[in-house]
Formats: C-alpha cells, sequence, structure tokens
C-alpha cells in the first residue's frame, strides 16, 4: 500500500450512505490519499470502509481508530484480509484500545491495562486462522499510539503509529522513539479561520470533548501543558494542538509535521459554521494535494 503523504480524517456517523459515498468520491478527486474513519457508538468502521472502498476508486480507507474491545482478534483479522482483498490492498486497519468511559460505561466490558492489552491482542491476531482468500499483499497495521511504550509497541508489532490529537514537538518525539522505518501517520485537527478569538472558539468544543480523557490529557501533560491549560482549554493548549488560520499557516504546520518525522499526516478540518458534521470543503479544496 501507498498510503501517501496527505490525507482527510472525518466522523460520518450523521452521514446517510448515500452522502458518505459522495464525499470519498469528492475527497478522492482531490487528490487525498487516505480517508481515515473513527469507532465510537456510531457506525461500524468496518462496514463503513467496505461501502467507501466499494464506491471509490484509488481512495486508501483507514480506521483511526477501531476499538479492540469491540472484536474478537481473529474477526478483526478476516475483516481487515477480507477488506485489503475487495478493494484490492486499499485498507489500513488503525487499532486503539480505546477508554475506560466507551468499554466500561457504554459496552459494560473490563478494559484492562492498556499496553498488555494491545500487545495481547496484536499477539493473538497473529495466530488467528484465516482461510479465505487472501489479498495480494500483506494488509498493514497501525496502533493509536500516543506514549513512549505504546509508540515502541508500534515499532515492534506493527507497520507504524496514528498518533490523534497531538503536535509536531510530540511527532519528533514519536520518530526518535519509534526509529526510522515505522509509518508516523500523525492527525491534524486545522480551522480555515483567521480571527484569533473565533478560530479558538471554534476549537474549543471539539476539545471538550476529549478534555477528560486521561489517554489524552496525561499525553498532553507530556507535551508540555499544564492541567490548567487542559481544564481552562487555554489560548496556549488550542495553539498547540490545532492548525488555524490562513491556507499558509494551517500547511506551515502540516509541513512541521513532515520536518519532524511524520510519514502521512490526515487533517481533519472542523467547519466555521459550527457544525462538526459538515465538512468543510472550502478548506480541503485549499489544502488539496492537487494544489500543491
Amino acid at each position: 500500500m501507498n498510503i501517501g503523504k496527505l490525507g482527510v480524517w472525518y466522523f460520518f456517523d450523521k452521514l446517510s450512505s448515500n452522502t458518505a459515498a459522495k464525499a470519498a468520491q469528492r475527497i478522492e478527486d482531490l487528490g487525498y490519499s487516505t480517508l481515515w474513519v473513527p469507532e465510537t457508538v456510531g457506525k461500524n468502521p468496518m462496514v463503513l470502509c467496505s461501502w467507501l472502498l466499494a464506491n471509490t476508486q484509488t481512495l486508501n480507507l483507514a480506521t483511526g481508530i477501531a476499538n479492540i474491545y469491540h472484536r474478537e482478534p481473529g474477526v478483526t483479522l478476516a475483516a481487515q484480509k477480507s477488506l485489503a482483498e475487495q478493494s484490492q490492498n486499499r485498507f489500513l486497519l488503525g487499532l486503539g484500545v480505546s477508554h475506560t468511559r466507551i468499554v466500561e460505561g457504554i459496552r459494560g466490558l473490563k478494559y484492562g491495562p492498556p499496553l498488555a492489552t494491545m500487545r495481547k491482542y496484536l499477539d493473538d491476531m497473529a495466530a488467528a486462522p484465516y482461510t479465505g482468500v487472501s489479498p495480494s499483499e500483506e494488509p498493514p497495521l497501525v496502533i493509536a499510539a500516543l506514549g513512549p511504550k505504546m509508540l515502541t509497541l508500534a515499532a515492534e508489532k506493527t507497520n507504524g503509529a496514528h498518533p490523534y490529537f497531538t503536535s509536531p514537538d510530540h511527532t519528533e518525539m514519536a520518530r526518535k522513539r519509534m526509529g526510522d522505518n515505522a509509518w508516523l501517520c500523525v492527525e491534524q485537527k486545522v480551522i480555515l479561520a483567521t480571527d484569533p478569538t473565533k478560530a479558538r472558539n471554534l476549537a474549543r468544543p471539539v476539545a471538550k470533548i476529549y478534555q477528560g480523557l486521561p489517554n489524552y490529557r496525561n499525553n498532553w501533560i507530556r507535551m508540555g501543558l499544564s492541567e490548567d491549560d487542559i481544564d481552562s482549554l487555554s489560548n496556549r493548549f488550542i495553539d498547540t494542538t490545532f492548525a488555524w488560520g490562513t491556507e499558509k499557516t494551517i500547511r506551515a504546520r502540516i509541513d512541521e509535521h513532515f520536518d519532524a518525522g511524520a510519514d502521512h499526516v490526515s487533517i481533519q478540518p472542523i467547519n466555521p459554521n459550527g457544525q462538526m458534521d459538515d465538512l468543510h470543503w472550502e478548506c480541503l479544496e485549499l489544502l488539496s494535494p492537487t494544489k500543491s
């Protein structure tokens, strides 16, 4: 698989299947290489990826991420190989340990130690049987990794890491931790708005979704942000984790990730109309790889 340099990360839960397919086709036409879809309590990411792969020609689909607690390792392996074979190797599986709030609070499952749980899951996947028609290439796998130990695991056991809600400084740390060969596929939230107050106010409702999750909070502290920065969603917090401003300013932040060692950056556009389920096409068109 050629994952490409620039992708898009987006929630499709509020879009009908036909609307989502048209959006994926438009993203493909704009030259983005990979479309990342998450998993929370909405659409099944494997089903969604199958649908979007069937409705596109060259666009890669990636899960960013699929929750390992939601499926047995052998079932995940079967989905990975089936989707890769269906799409002529355009599927990238991204896995993550999710959060206690979802795993225990919503699903009623037992949340285990993240590193040990992910390691065992990857080992069990590797050992699982699969008798279906295999894809012509071994399908790639990345894991959601933020801290040093999970980044090391990503480099040891998978093709690489998919850090979410970080910064170029974190990208630099991740590259040093993982070495030169592992894929580093980072997500970057972007806002095409030049007024500082407006841009930061658009960012805060998005950040608030993640504000109380320990996995992210711990990582933001490691990144040098303070508890007060996180609790107040300070300007410093927003400016560290979001790219906002003109096309030039946003491109500069994306380039910072590449300069720090990223192989791939997936942008998550925040719509200035405040609707998180409305793709901001103006932003995607301005940042399109076809313009580069």
